[in-house]
């Protein structure tokens, strides 16, 4: 059982409350291009899973709960890297690729996946901290 609320108690949950917010911009992207491809359903799936963890695991210190969230944070760090070079990929295959600047900016963001990677990445480093 969690004592008190050291700071990687603190980051655990805070780290389940940004895949909530990252959830919700996730699946409104990928809603808006409606799934065009089938890599889309899977942040939309499992952010919600990632979010739910951190934030039951943040109330609740169970070893089994700890083996679960460590397991998601890392499908969490390469599915945003597999993410992000999907996304790089498809600013390639728009009309220009990569030399139409304008691309990066109406294009897949690239930095929405990587985000992903950097909270799985806080999320390891909170529950290994101690």
């Amino acid at each position: 059982m969690w004592h008190g609320w050291p700071i990687e108690r603190v980051l655990i949950l805070f780290v389940g409350l940004a895949f909530v917010l990252l959830a919700v911009q996730v699946t409104l992207f990928h809603s808006r291009q409606n799934f065009r491809h089938w890599a889309m359903w899977v942040p939309v799936i499992e952010l919600p899973l990632f979010a739910v963890t951190a934030i039951v695991l943040s109330f609740y210190n169970a070893a089994w709960l700890r083996w679960v969230f460590t397991v998601w944070m890392v499908l969490g760090l390469f599915g945003g890297v597999f993410g992000a070079y999907l996304h790089t990929a498809g600013i390639g295959q728009r009309v220009g690729g990569y030399g139409e600047s304008q691309n990066f900016l109406v294009g897949p963001p690239i930095i929405l996946p990587l985000f992903m990677t950097a909270l799985s990445g806080l999320g390891l480093i909170a529950l290994f901290w101690g």
